[in-house]
């Protein structure tokens, strides 16, 4: 059991809670080496969803300057390389990746929420890269801001540090959609069964997918994705949801990711 980590499993669903309300959940070296290992540990298995929640006050401050402070180049190096395989892990593993988000995000904290694969958030919450206005730019951050809100919305975020509210992140496109509080729950559980229907190997093929060709050029897109899906449709899972769409029945997935 960690202490900066909280896993629970409900039915097919595994949460994974940052636990350290006192210190704003900032993603210190611990933090995100203990949040890594939950998330590999919940790809591994068999569970069909993971959501990203936050106790306390704040969903994340994002990086805990106690961490950086009066370090060399090749420890906040290992840092930032760190807060990347956490990133990385986030889009690497085959389940879908939520984040619930009750509060306040800012900087690699508005990161963690930009590189889950889906996020909901109360309409209390706020997004925010600080670092235009303080001593340290958010260039990491930006990163993975600016694949979901595009250029000039992330510069704007990036340069000004102002805080945006959870329905400007819902139509900018860093989260799906904002919620009232009251409703956070319900709603995080409502994408959740609709996400996890299906083959679990077709969505996790989908995700792996989706992250390879959404960088690339268009040609080079459909290329990688003509060739995934002219071998995904041999599967087992396709050839299942294939008859049972031409008979007329529900089908019956074994698959899992």
């Amino acid at each position: 059991m960690s202490d900066n980590v909280r896993v629970t499993r409900e039915d097919s669903t595994t949460t994974i809670t940052l636990a350290r309300p006192e210190k704003r959940n900032a993603l210190s070296a611990a933090m995100m080496t203990d949040l890594t290992a939950a998330l590999a540990e919940a790809g591994a298995s068999d569970t069909l969803a993971v959501v990203i929640a936050a106790d306390g006050p704040v969903f994340s401050a994002g990086h805990n300057f106690g961490d950086l402070a009066r370090a060399d180049l090749r420890a906040a190096r290992e840092l930032f390389l760190l807060c990347t395989t956490m990133m990385d892990t986030v889009q690497g593993i085959p389940q879908p990746v939520i984040a619930k988000v009750h509060a306040l995000a800012t900087a690699a904290g508005c990161q963690l929420v930009a590189s889950c694969d889906l996020a909901i958030a109360a309409d209390t919450a706020g997004f925010a890269l600080p670092g235009g206005k303080g001593g340290l730019f958010c260039h990491t951050p930006l990163v993975a801001v600016s694949r979901n809100v595009g250029r000039k919305r992330a510069l704007e975020m990036a340069l000004t540090g102002d805080v945006i509210d959870a329905a400007t992140a819902a139509d900018w496109g860093l989260i799906n959609r904002a919620v009232p509080a009251d409703d956070l729950d319900a709603a995080v559980s409502d994408l959740v069964a609709r996400v996890t229907r299906g083959s679990a190997m077709g969505r996790s093929i989908g995700k792996r997918t989706f992250y390879a060709q959404v960088g690339l050029e268009q040609r080079s897109a459909y290329d990688l994705a003509v060739e995934v899906m002219a071998a995904a449709a041999l599967t087992d899972d396709a050839q299942e949801g294939i008859a049972a769409f031409l008979a007329k029945r529900h089908a019956a997935y074994t698959s899992l990711p």
